[in-house]
């Protein structure tokens, strides 16, 4: 469709030499003699060009009403060598560009064409922002179990807050989708999303990467760069993995959570930012803690509003509806026909124990699409990965060869004790029991001292 503009010029002699390039560069123009008559026509503009001298109402004040009704709409302010400084105030004002009479058509369209780039470039980025935000609400994010709601409630409040949020649960089971989700429903949602995968940065790379470095800082560092926080300020920072980053970076991951500032490598210049954080682990940070490899006062800046994505195993009642989601999503890419999954493929998809939970189910659906040339996906069509576990050779002891049921118990709590260093608690942990009945079991060992 032809851009139309709209041309609010006193001149007659000069509204209609613009007017006759426009035409002639394959624009629609309106035109107008007073920024009365413009703003009658303003609504339908897809830019505006317009004298900032004009009778009654001036420019600046046309400006100041066309931006109240659309906001979006680029204007262009034509203005004599005497009005410069009126000029630089109606770019403040939200003008796009100005033009300085008297001025050339060919400078003419190269503003009008730049203007109308930049506007095109604003609205796509616009949609692609509203569709990605589409993407994330909480009817794409597949879940109708109890445990799912509950998720999906805890998200609703926590969303508008900038509190911090910790993400635990198995790999594949969506905690990206989940933090994302908290992202899009947010007053953040037009900010970055800076994703950090904290298993992806080598340790000697990741201060730098994640607070930036300053020009000299290191071999190699000719110039300086921002970090992944900077480019995160003003929106959301998330730490995918958190449970693997070194010592020495949750010091500083602290001081962000806690100061709000750091500095870069090889300054000595603090910065501020306003960063929300949502971390996510597979780990159990609280082992951690235990072990002595995760800070305790970390964990509880992390650990504000924790959110458990319990495994796919633990919400089977889903995979009905996660299997109808991915054949709508997955189907146009796999050119597959396929258009439902028979009773019995589902059957065999619910049986299945998932260890690699959402994920894996995605990647079973994906296969077995490009698989079979069917209408419907049945039990035979579906293919998982039923590769057996290593066990021991049958008829193997159960115990090591010459030691009873009490020395062998004996030493898996010594070796669990070797193993947490004497703690306690931690060895507890090992054992999957309770510190209480791992004090009286030392007791009869004559260990609890």
């Amino acid at each position: 469709m032809k851009k139309r503009i709209l041309v609010v010029e006193d001149e007659d002699k000069l509204r209609r030499v613009i007017q006759l390039q426009l035409s002639s560069a394959g624009f629609e123009v309106d035109q107008a003699g007073t920024a009365e008559e413009g703003l009658k026509l303003a609504d339908r503009a897809d830019l505006i060009l317009t004298d900032l001298r004009l009778p009654n109402m001036d420019g600046l004040e046309l400006l100041a009403l066309v931006r109240r009704q659309n906001s979006l709409v680029p204007v262009i302010v034509m203005t004599a060598f005497g009005t410069i400084e009126t000029a630089v105030g109606a770019m403040k004002a939200g003008a796009t560009d100005f033009l300085l009479k008297p001025f050339s058509l060919d400078h003419l369209m190269t503003v009008v064409h730049k203007a109308l780039e930049v506007s095109a470039l604003r609205d796509e980025n616009r949609q692609l922002r509203e569709e990605l935000g589409r993407r994330y609400e909480f009817e794409n994010v597949i879940g109708r179990s109890p445990a799912m709601q509950e998720i999906f409630a805890t998200v609703t409040r926590v969303a508008p807050t900038r509190a911090t949020v910790l993400l635990a649960g198995e790999s594949g089971v969506g905690k990206d989708l989940i933090a994302r989700a908290i992202h899009f429903h947010s007053p953040r949602r037009d900010r970055p999303l800076v994703k950090i995968n904290c298993t992806a940065i080598p340790e000697n790379l990741m201060e730098s990467e994640l607070f930036g470095y300053e020009k000299g800082a290191f071999t190699g560092a000719n110039t300086s760069k921002p970090g992944k926080f900077e480019q995160a300020d003003t929106g959301t920072a998330f730490l995918d993995e958190i449970g693997d980053v070194p010592a020495s970076i949750q010091v500083k991951l602290l001081r962000v959570l806690q100061e709000r500032e750091f500095e870069r490598l090889g300054s000595n210049v603090t910065r501020h930012i306003d960063v929300r954080v949502i971390a996510a682990t597979n780990q159990d940070l609280r082992a951690a803690l235990e072990q002595g490899t995760f800070r305790e006062d970390l964990y509880y800046r992390l650990n504000v509003v924790p959110i458990n994505i319990p495994p796919l195993r633990e919400r089977k009642e889903d995979i009905p509806f996660l299997v109808q989601h991915f054949l709508r999503k997955l189907g146009p890419d796999s050119g597959s026909p396929v258009e439902a999954v028979t009773d019995a493929g589902l059957a065999k998809l619910m049986a299945y124990h998932w260890p690699g939970n959402v994920r894996e189910l995605e990647n079973v659906i994906e296969r077995s699409l490009v698989m079979c040339a069917s209408t419907y996906l049945d039990a035979a069509d579906i293919k998982l990965d039923t590769t057996p576990r290593p066990r021991g050779p049958v008829g193997a002891a159960f115990l090591p060869e010459g030691m009873s049921l009490d020395q062998y118990e004996q030493e898996l709590i010594r070796e669990a004790l070797r193993r947490a260093d004497g703690n306690k608690s931690q060895a507890a942990r090992l054992l999957g029991l309770t510190r209480n009945a791992l004090r009286y079991r030392l007791s009869q060992m004559g260990l609890e001292a």
